[in-house]
């Protein structure tokens, strides 16, 4: 299971016309030719270039933080799944992290390129050592939880499925440990039966939880987003 990158890398795709097709498939499985062709022509690849950001999936969290509010100036914010660090690098930037207020903490199983204000740790998130890191790192009580984590597939859907949602109930116990009052919990899942228990876990523990499927997310996928504020738990600073 691969507790790490969740979000598509906007580095090497360039700034592309849309319709590119690639010329040969030389060495390439059919899985993969789709992905490359998918990527050569995602006009949000090509703007997180442009905007300098690691990944397009920066405009998803930008979306939600511009409707929303989430990401507040010193607060601190704990990213799961990080790689490539488009979201590390919006909490940075929001927070003021680079210029000594608040804190990221971020988390992956691949290695990042450094970014400012961002303290990361090469790690598998479900290896019983990164919690206590993680709270080490952030240095108190955390404001925001966000985990754009995916578990490595299967090509079985039903398994597939139940990797998410158990990649998304560890996050939802950390954040339970971690979050101080009031705090929010940000997380990626896919839509399945199985979701549906985890969102009532959420509102017993939060005061809003919404369902979000972000302009940027791609409008194949089954991906959606759940946002729950107002932590009700929590200890105080």
């Amino acid at each position: 299971m691969n507790a790490g990158k969740g979000r598509d890398s906007a580095r090497g795709a360039g700034d592309r016309d849309l319709g590119v097709r690639l010329k040969t498939a030389h060495k390439r499985t059919l899985s993969s030719q789709r992905w490359l062709e998918r990527q050569l022509n995602d006009p949000f690849v090509a703007r997180a270039k442009r905007d300098g950001y690691r990944s397009r999936a920066a405009y998803k969290l930008l979306e939600i933080d511009e409707k929303h509010r989430l990401l507040k100036h010193g607060q601190r914010i704990v990213d799961l799944g990080a790689a490539p660090g488009g979201w590390s690098q919006i909490a940075a930037r929001k927070v003021g992290s680079g210029k000594g207020a608040g804190a990221v903490a971020a988390i992956d199983l691949l290695e990042i390129e450094p970014i400012a204000g961002v303290d990361f740790i090469a790690l598998d998130f479900m290896d019983e050592a990164a919690p206590d890191r993680l709270k080490a790192m952030i240095g108190g009580p955390a404001d925001g939880v966000m985990s754009d984590m995916a578990a490595n597939t299967t090509g079985h859907k039903k398994t597939d499925h139940l990797r998410i949602i158990g990649l998304a109930e560890a996050a939802l116990d950390f954040a339970r440990e971690t979050l101080a009052p009031g705090g929010f919990f940000l997380v990626k899942l896919f839509q399945g039966g199985d979701t549906v228990h985890l969102v009532n876990d959420l509102k017993r523990d939060f005061a809003t939880v919404r369902h979000i499927k972000p302009e940027a997310s791609r409008a194949d996928s089954s991906e959606l987003y759940v946002l729950a504020t107002g932590f009700r738990g929590g200890a105080t600073r």
